[in-house]
């Protein structure tokens, strides 16, 4: 059984590729992940706003000290070296390059342009085998239109795109009003590919204090849904490679992915909840279904179930939609 695919120029073992997650903080953790069947490995992501606040630090508290007694001044130590969170970051890819024998994916996530070229040309020259670039925008101006919005992406991959050689993916939100024309835009500024979708991570509000809160909630297979039906629509009309990540927990959820058009599919919350020995288990549950289904490749498999090869491809449309509303019925003894 061939599980082999490619993504974004790298040839991988199969499809499946651990996401930006606190997880490749740990060399010990990437090395079982490598252990249990991860083709590849996208490291956490690097916070432009951490980057930045860590050097104005490093500005005011090193090179910038001052007593107001210029007799004093002169005693303040300046350290001949100083681990910025940069710094730190590029050690652990090169730390990951070191210890796995798998491609290692470095992640920057971050909001303007001023700095990504020259984050990108560090972590190229680190080694890293591609790049993700994790726009995590919320459009929550009301005077920024679409086109505002989606010319904030094409410019900041375009600009990286001048300066690196390296493969690059663009990580989207589904909040995008045409996300099909979007992602053509992407291909056309330089994108090798398109990872389906980020998970916005709601605010809530705790009734109580009256403050907003902050909790994290892990996915669920049922968001693998969303990545599921745009790559279908997508396939075969964009030139690019696709990854589908947010909610793919079980092998069911990934061959579902790569039906519709996935090159890989990106597991997180799966991870977390489980261990990384689960991407073991999902691997094998792949090839048994592969087997019993009579694929011999995966390649077989692509696409096989996109808008453009699904034997109703109005399933993908509104006509599905219409449909699926008339057909409900209300359960036995329920009048209306």
């Amino acid at each position: 059984m061939d599980l082999g695919t490619t993504f974004l120029g790298l040839k991988l073992a199969n499809p499946l590729v651990p996401s930006a997650s606190p997880l490749s903080r740990d060399l010990g953790m990437a090395k079982r992940l490598e252990d249990a069947g991860a083709a590849a490995l996208v490291m956490y992501s690097l916070f432009e706003e951490e980057v930045r606040h860590d050097e104005e630090a490093a500005a005011r508290f090193i090179h910038e000290q001052y007593t107001g007694f210029n007799e004093a001044d002169d005693f303040f130590p300046v350290p001949d070296s100083y681990a910025s969170i940069m710094d730190e970051y590029l050690e652990q890819l090169q730390a990951l390059k070191q210890s796995l024998s798998i491609p290692v994916i470095a992640s920057l996530n971050g909001v303007h342009d001023e700095g990504w070229i020259h984050y990108a040309r560090e972590l190229e020259q680190a080694g890293a085998d591609a790049l993700e670039l994790n726009v995590y925008y919320v459009a929550g101006n009301i005077d920024e239109s679409a086109a505002e919005v989606e010319s904030r992406y094409v410019e900041m991959l375009y600009t990286v795109r001048q300066q690196v050689k390296l493969p690059v993916c663009m990580k989207l939100s589904p909040q995008f009003s045409s996300v099909g024309h979007f992602v053509k835009s992407l291909q056309a500024a330089g994108a090798n590919g398109v990872t389906l979708f980020n998970r916005f991570y709601q605010p809530d509000i705790d009734l109580e204090s009256r403050e907003v809160s902050n909790t994290l909630t892990l996915s669920s297979s049922y968001e693998s849904l969303l990545r599921i039906h745009w790559l279908a629509l997508l396939y075969g009309r964009v030139q690019l490679d696709m990854s589908a990540t947010g909610g793919f927990h079980r092998a069911e959820d990934c061959l579902k992915a790569i039906m519709a058009g996935a090159s890989t599919v990106q597991l997180c919350s799966v991870l977390l909840q489980q261990g990384a020995e689960v991407l073991s288990t999902i691997l094998q549950d792949m090839r048994e279904w592969l087997e019993e289904n009579e694929y011999e490749t995966l390649d077989e498999l692509r696409g096989s179930v996109s808008q453009q090869h699904a034997i109703d491809p109005a399933a993908y449309e509104r006509l599905n939609y219409v449909e699926l509303l008339h057909s409900h019925k209300n359960p036995a003894g329920i009048w209306r």
